[in-house]
């Protein structure tokens, strides 16, 4: 009986099995939140998610799930980069009114950005609406919200304890209404307002919230 040899083992070690990853996945997932930023959830399909990340459906579902996982990561993405390019401008000692203002204008750059248009607040226009229906979501976008609210607040506090307000300001009301300023810029921008109309809503608000004597 002739025995078959068997094939010669690679000095390297054995061969995997499998093809080696053809993407990056934060990249893909950079691609699907500029998509899904864009078009909402609902009118994302899977082909043009596969389209936009260059992956199959099968390497898709395998790498984030199903649609609903996917867009959740998305959000959550969205969120730690907001996060992020805000947190210094929080941080940082600097007069109440040129505070907000530099938040404003962070805003700004970020709604007004995209390859074919501004594009808003991920959170305001495309979350808040599956939020009616998914109770996951509706807890990230109301904890986003809560977020924003309570840095706010932390801010004004300390722009009344220097002195920079009056005694009878309220600092979680003075930080609504800030985030409101932060919402409405978002769907204005979403719909195509100009910057310079934007910004006067911004200067607008920021007199009403810190007065209009000391201008940096």
């Amino acid at each position: 009986m002739v025995q078959k040899s068997k094939p010669p083992v690679s000095a390297s070690g054995p061969r995997r099995r499998g093809r080696p990853r053809a993407y990056e996945p934060g990249v893909a997932l950079g691609r699907a939140l500029d998509l899904f930023r864009k078009q909402g959830f609902a009118a994302t399909s899977l082909d043009d998610l596969s389209e936009a990340t260059g992956m199959n459906r099968p390497s898709l579902y395998g790498a984030f799930g199903d649609k609903r996982e996917f867009y959740i990561k998305s959000y959550q993405r969205y969120r730690e980069e907001a996060r992020a390019s805000m947190a210094e401008i929080f941080r940082q000692e600097m007069p109440v009114r040129q505070r907000l203002e530099r938040i404003f204008a962070s805003a700004l750059n970020i709604y007004l950005s995209g390859d074919t248009g501004p594009r808003g607040c991920f959170t305001v226009v495309t979350a808040a609406s599956e939020a009616v229906s998914d109770p996951e979501i509706r807890a990230m976008v109301l904890d986003g919200l809560t977020e924003l609210d309570k840095a706010f607040a932390s801010c004004f506090r300390r722009a009344k304890e220097k002195g920079e307000l009056p005694d009878s300001a309220e600092p979680a009301v003075l930080a609504q209404v800030a985030s409101a300023t932060v919402h409405t810029i978002a769907i204005r921008s979403r719909a195509h307002v100009p910057r310079k109309e934007l910004e006067a809503i911004v200067s607008g608000a920021i007199d009403v919230m810190v007065g209009t004597g000391a201008k940096n």
